[in-house]
């Protein structure tokens, strides 16, 4: 497993192309791969995130299976002279995560659950739209994730409710694009909405979190959602 982080030069206008569409983005980032091929066969999948820590500063995280080439991102979206990017060995940090041990991460997710809207009709998938229940719905799927959110001590809370977890949820985006329905062939609206988490973490099952980290977490994994990353815990 790969680790791949790559500076996006947000003064282009390929990269203004690219961040105006997680669709392009998603194409672009299976281009890096020569041998990438739609399959549905269970297993490490290639996970993507946008990390916009600044107007100038927007960051590109993708966990792959195979390392990948950046050159044509490079070429339309970064630094063709100076720029570059970084891949990592992934895999000696996953083999790593134990039991106990405590870390910082970061999601950007797509919080969903289904509901009825009339009696007798299908249920349809709709986004969670409160930070409350986006939250909620990172925590209903922390244990069999592999991971405990840590609660705030008592002491340093600031809210009666809603600051219990060392949790917080930021840059809700919302997206619309087409997409050609399986059935009906013809193409239709979609919408997206997404967020990012920031918190901290205790590990309760590595091998379940190291699923997490290489499987992803939720739905629109092909839209930059799902991908967990952990940082040393300050």
């Amino acid at each position: 497993m790969h680790l791949t982080r790559f500076r996006i030069n947000t003064a282009r206008q390929g990269a203004r192309s690219l961040l105006a569409s997680p669709q392009r983005l998603h194409a672009a980032v299976m281009s890096s791969f020569a041998d990438a091929l739609p399959s549905a066969a269970p297993g490490p999948r290639t996970l993507w995130r946008l990390d916009q820590n600044a107007k100038a500063e927007v960051l590109l995280y993708i966990v792959s299976e195979s390392r990948p080439d950046l050159t044509h991102l490079v070429e339309q979206a970064g630094w063709p002279t100076t720029g570059g990017w970084q891949t990592y060995d992934y895999q000696t940090f996953l083999n790593g995560l134990q039991t106990g041990t405590t870390w910082a991460f970061r999601l950007t997710a797509n919080p969903v659950h289904h509901i009825r809207r009339k009696e007798g009709e299908p249920t349809k998938r709709t986004a969670h739209i409160t930070p409350h229940h986006q939250m909620g719905w990172l925590l209903a799927r922390q244990e069999a994730s592999g991971f405990r959110i840590l609660e705030t001590p008592a002491e340093r809370r600031r809210l009666p409710q809603g600051d219990e977890f060392q949790l917080t949820v930021r840059d809700e985006r919302r997206h619309r694009f087409e997409k050609t329905g399986q059935q009906t062939g013809r193409p239709h609206r979609v919408p997206l909405v997404t967020v990012t988490f920031d918190g901290r973490l205790e590990v309760t099952d590595p091998a379940l979190l190291r699923q997490t980290l290489t499987l992803g977490l939720g739905k629109a994994k092909a839209y930059g959602c799902g991908l967990m990353t952990l940082a040393q815990a300050v």
